[in-house]
């Protein structure tokens, strides 16, 4: 019987895929990340980040306005043509130049309070970076996953092809039935049907990550997607690097920190600030002249009490909220550590049950050219020959998105002029 070797397509994905990998491993292109040059300009490039980085300007204007202070110089004055009855028309004119001064301490707790502002602008600016860091990375395995399942779609729905015709011409010969075409057509279709379904998935994928990220230089064909690989580095240690290199908990840190200054700050202002300045005036026409010294200070009330009292609230609910992000940070950590190395040993166990369905597949192959087995039992057992090969795909996406998803969060890759936290 003449042996159908267009129906064996897993055999040759499989081989590809080992193939395309080793070649990936071979060229440096582990992981199947972009060049990092690219990943650090997309990045800087993406609007949220450059929204970011202007806040944290806005910060340091802030900063600097705490730094100089809200009290400036004032100019008051009035200009007086007094008619005075049985005598005559006088001129009178009164001039006040004066200025509010912060009491001692008051300006080092603002000057502390901007200096604070400006970092914790700067660290959410990193964590915003360090977002769309991974969606970057989420687009970015969306295409190259749905690009590898398609192509072995593709070569799935070549070799059917070539099946298909090669059953129809033994019906011509007598040595196979309608049935046998019937079902190597339905074979045929459904293969196609699925093809066309990663094609799509592939052509949205890219469409998404390059309008997301137009500065990062897309090749025409998504890369191979490489075997997942451990990194050199101990999980464990990377685990440590993401709580300690949070920009979310600096962040959270440096506000809890700056509305502690600011509560104290409130509190320091329930005494006011006084207003010195210098009088002078000349009344009568010139005949009576004078210059001197006034100060007002105003009497604080319930009102500056109450501000206190919003002060140290909010400083307390940011303590809560520091305490909360390190909860996050910790449980993201020790999750990304947890998927790193479980998604990595599911891959081995989903790659074996791929080879597993290909060797089975091989020995239900050998029965039908026997005439043990029918060519309904034979399909069947490729599509479950292709359907392993697909979900081992997955297993591999998976896996290298877990490991380097650990990696971005402990800020070991596309870090750029990254700052410590």
């Amino acid at each position: 019987m003449k042996k159908l070797t267009a129906l064996l397509p897993l055999s040759i994905s499989i081989a590809t895929a080992l193939a395309t990998a080793a070649h990936a491993q071979a060229t440096g292109l582990q992981w199947s990340l972009p060049p990092e040059e690219q990943v650090v300009k997309a990045l800087d490039g993406h609007p949220t980040v450059e929204a970011a980085g202007k806040r944290v300007g806005a910060a340091s204007a802030a900063s600097d306005m705490l730094r100089v202070g809200p009290h400036e110089v004032q100019l008051t004055g009035s200009y007086i043509n007094r008619d005075v009855r049985l005598e005559r028309n006088y001129t009178e004119f009164d001039g006040t130049v004066s200025r509010s001064f912060r009491l001692p301490g008051k300006a080092a707790l603002d000057r502390e309070a901007g200096q604070l502002g400006v970092e914790v602008a700067q660290n959410r600016m990193e964590d915003t970076r360090h977002q769309a860091a991974l969606y970057l990375s989420q687009l970015w395995y969306d295409w190259l996953t749905a690009s590898e399942l398609n192509r072995t779609d593709q070569s799935n729905v070549a070799l059917l092809e070539r099946g298909l015709a090669a059953v129809k011409r033994r019906v011509q010969l007598r040595d196979a039935s309608m049935l046998d075409a019937d079902q190597a057509q339905a074979a045929l279709d459904q293969a196609k049907g699925v093809a066309a379904a990663s094609l799509a998935d592939m052509k949205q994928a890219r469409a998404l990550l390059q309008s997301n990220f137009p500065d990062l230089a897309l090749p025409s064909d998504a890369p191979s997607l490489a075997d997942p690989v451990l990194p050199s580095q101990d999980l464990t240690a990377l685990h440590d690097l993401v709580i300690q290199r949070s920009h979310e908990i600096g962040a959270a840190d440096r506000e809890a920190l700056r509305l502690e200054v600011v509560a104290r700050r409130a509190k320091a202002d329930r005494l006011p600030d006084p207003q010195l300045g210098v009088r002078a005036f000349s009344e009568r026409s010139g005949i009576e002249r004078g210059v001197g010294v006034v100060f007002s200070i105003p009497l604080g009330g319930r009102y500056r009490k109450f501000q206190q009292d919003q002060a140290e609230a909010n400083a307390s609910a940011a303590s809560m909220d520091l305490a909360q992000a390190r909860r996050m940070v910790l449980a993201m950590a020790d999750t990304d550590m947890a998927n790193a190395s479980g998604r990595y040993v599911a891959w081995q166990r989903l790659q074996g049950a791929a080879r597993s369905s290909l060797d089975a597949a091989t020995r239900t192959e050998r029965g039908y050219e026997g005439g043990i087995i029918d060519l309904s039992d034979l399909l069947y057992s490729r599509r479950q020959a292709h359907d392993a090969d697909r979900l081992a795909i997955d297993a591999r996406s998976s896996a290298t998105r877990a490991i380097v998803k650990l990696l971005i969060d402990s800020h070991t890759i596309w870090q750029g002029n990254e700052k410590e936290p």
